[in-house]
């Protein structure tokens, strides 16, 4: 095994979660991903380039501030070792690929999505209008996919999912909408129907357990993106036999 070339993706994947935790704590206040540099939102403190360290700063700084002592939220360091998890795991599978590479972007944009819509309950237009051109482009050479798979992935998500909207009772946001487009630019046609089926199944086990364990009634608002995010990911690698797994079985039965 190329241990090398496992850290540096590990590495990028760390970097990359740090990265998302940028978003997902200044775009959706409107506030620019690049400018001021990192800083600490209770005392505007500059952050120390030896801070900046993945994982590492979180550990060393026990998750506080160097300066005045404010935690630091958890989700920073979670992210930040789920995404160099995901990257870990996309080298294993694809390594320096085309496939692996723009795996490594989905990972980064999924988790984008996933932060910010579980935190703040929206999906940003500024992430899935440009991700939607960046799928169409990706699955214009991405062999399973193509084009025009994506193309039509892309308008049946969305179709799915406006449907969806549309009908009173169902609690679908104008954000899923728009992402079930993208989902569907990146998978492609017909996985995109494995990749929305299975958002509902996780969304349904989530709204369950929250349930189960009393954090929430019957009207408590699950945002629906995180799953979306979740389910595209598993679909653009296992999507396709997950597919050909579902009509088999279902050409069985008659």
């Amino acid at each position: 095994m190329d241990y090398l070339g496992l850290f540096f993706a590990t590495t990028v994947g760390l970097a990359v979660g740090s990265f998302v935790n940028v978003v997902g704590d200044r775009l959706p206040v409107g506030q620019s991903i690049a400018y001021p540099p990192s800083h600490c939102p209770d005392c505007d403190a500059p952050i120390r380039r030896r801070d900046l360290i993945p994982v590492v700063s979180y550990v060393l700084l026990r998750g506080k501030c160097r300066d005045c002592s404010a935690k630091i939220p958890i989700r920073v360091l979670l992210i930040e070792i789920v995404a160099g998890l995901l990257f870990a795991g996309v080298w294993l599978k694809f390594g320096w690929s085309y496939q692996g590479v723009a795996m490594m972007g989905y990972v980064g944009m999924f988790l984008a999505i996933f932060v910010v819509d579980l935190e703040h309950h929206i999906i940003p237009n500024r992430i899935v209008f440009p991700g939607l051109v960046v799928a169409l482009v990706i699955a214009s050479f991405w062999p399973e996919v193509g084009l025009a798979k994506a193309a039509i992935g892309a308008s049946a998500g969305f179709g799915l999912m406006l449907l969806l909207y549309l009908i009173p009772g169902i609690v679908i946001g104008e954000g899923d909408v728009k992402l079930a487009a993208v989902v569907g630019a990146a998978v492609g046609f017909p996985v995109v129907f494995v990749s929305l089926g299975l958002s509902f199944v996780l969304g349904g086990v989530a709204a369950a357990g929250i349930l189960l364990v009393k954090k929430g009634g019957r009207k408590t608002e699950v945002p629906f993106g995180p799953f979306i995010a979740v389910a595209a990911l598993v679909s653009l690698i296992w999507g396709a036999p997950i597919m050909a797994w579902y009509v088999s079985s279902f050409v069985g039965i008659f």
